[in-house]
This record gives structure tokens, sequence and C-alpha cells, in this order.
């Protein structure tokens, strides 16, 4: 597996921890892997890595030839968010300065690094899969919601920990969890700031599945296959419309249904549909 980026010249930590990878398996010529490698600090993140993390996303969203991503950690580690030691004493150290606007950059790495990290406001809306292996707390539930399929493993965890520490969840996770499971079951998650083990967060509607941890990268490939077997300007424009459309009203999605469903019917893929059905044969996707 070779590092997402190379050398601190480059602008990243020079321990390669995102590790970025297209077409990691035969068939998957269009899925990207992403894995989170820093096991010393149990995939917690500081300020190199998450901008590391923030530039994987912008190269999967930018990469027409990539259609779903896959996000993992190494070992028994998922994400922890962000480094306890490192990164939040510099946030907390700044936070005035940050919240008037003067300061927003720190060791030459961008304070919005860290949201675009766990996927806020970055407008991606290509298919993502988690495959979490082990904690998923903090920043690593802030990523989770900006996620689509979400597998884990049993000896997988969760939790909202920041009030724990007198932090704030502030990359969209009380924003998005209350949006995406029962309103009781976020709360109890953000009043808490408990863990909660994976059987328990699928019974919040949290997870899709828990698979045995031998079977963790294989499902995840497995949904990817499922995926990318559709039309990926047509998935993509499907995912677009939720997301819009619960930001608005109902009658401002209806719209914004409308005319992605105008554009989908105007692209190649559209007629190649149709015509490989007739023919009964797999039809063959240009994602134009």
């Amino acid at each position: 597996m070779s590092g997402f980026r190379q050398g601190r010249e480059q602008g990243v930590s020079p321990q390669m921890p995102i590790h970025y990878e297209k077409g990691a398996r035969p068939g998957a010529e269009h899925v990207v892997l992403i894995t989170i490698d820093r096991p010393q600090a149990r995939n917690a993140l500081d300020m190199y890595h998450f901008r590391d993390l923030a530039r994987a996303w912008k190269d999967f969203r930018y990469d027409d030839d990539a259609w779903v991503a896959i996000v993992t950690g190494v070992g028994r580690n998922f994400m922890a968010g962000a480094d306890l030691k490192t990164y939040i004493p510099q946030i907390t150290e700044l936070a005035k300065e940050i919240s008037k606007g003067e300061v927003t950059e720190v060791d030459g790495c961008k304070l919005s690094d860290g949201t675009r990290a766990v996927l806020r406001d970055t407008k991606i809306y290509k298919p993502i899969i988690a495959a979490i292996n082990g904690p998923c707390v903090a920043g690593g539930m802030e990523m989770l919601g900006g996620i689509d399929i979400r597998i884990a493993t049993p000896h997988a965890s969760f939790g909202v920990m920041e009030p724990k520490r007198g932090l704030f969840a502030g990359g969209g996770t009380t924003a998005r969890l209350p949006r995406q499971i029962p309103f009781p079951a976020a709360m109890e998650f953000l009043l808490t700031a408990e863990r909660f083990p994976a059987e328990r967060a699928l019974q919040m509607g949290l997870l899709n599945e828990i698979v045995p941890e031998e079977e963790l990268l294989d499902r995840a490939f497995e949904w990817a296959a499922r995926i990318t077997a559709n039309a990926p300007l047509a998935v993509q424009a499907t995912k677009e419309s939720v997301l819009r459309g619960l930001s608005t009203t109902l009658e401002e999605a209806y719209a914004i249904e409308q005319q992605l469903s105008q554009e989908v019917f105007q692209t190649e893929d559209a007629k190649e549909g149709p015509k490989a059905f007739a023919e009964k044969r797999a039809p063959e996707w240009k994602g134009r």
C-alpha cells in the first residue's frame, strides 16, 4: 500500500499516515481505499494528518474515474479524532484569535483542513463506505456523519466524547446526527458523552451491519461492487439530491430533484442503461 503523499517538503507529515489507493482489488478499478495509519496515537490526528486526510478526500472528489471510496483504519483502530496531546492544545491556545478570524493557519496547515477531513462542507456526492475496525469517537464520529454506508466489527465502539473533555463536537456531529438517527438516540450520544458498543450503535440506527473482523474489508468491497454496478452519474445525482434536499424545504427539494433528474436523463449512460436491458447484457457505464 502506498503513502498518500511523501515528505514534509510537499507539506505533509513524513510518517505518511494516510494511504490512498485506487483499484486496490481486481474488479474494483473505480473504488478508492483510504486508510488511516497512525496506530501509535490510536489513529488520532494532528494538523498535518488532518491536512493529509482532507487532501485525500479532495483527490477522490475530483477524480472522475473514482466512483466509490472506502475508509478504514489500521489494526484495531478506526479514527479517534483530534490528537488531545497536540492538535487540541494548539486550537485552545488560539481559540479567541480563531473566533475573530485573526488566525486561519497554523504551522502551514489551514484550520479548515480539520472540518474538511471529517467531511463537513465538502460537497462530495460520491458514495463513501466506512469499514469501522475499532474505536470511532470524537472526530471519527464527525466523519461518520458524512459517510453513507457504515459497516463495523463487533469490537468497534462509538462516542461523541468531546463534552467529557470540556470540548465541543464542532465538526458537524450536533447538526448531522439528529438528522440521521432517531432524536432520543442522538441525544443519548450527544449528552452522555459515553462510548457505545457496535451492537448498541446498530440498534440506534447508526450502522448498516456488523460483520466478523476478518470479513470487514471484503464486505466493504462487496458494498462498493453493488454501488458501482449502477451508473455513476445517476448514483452521484441521487446522493446530491438527498443531501441538498435535507437542508431545505420540501418544495425546494422537489425542484432540486427535478433539476438533477433532467441532467441525468441527458447523459450517455441514460441511453446505455435501457439499451443494455433490451439487449439482455450488462451495461457499460461511461460516466458521461
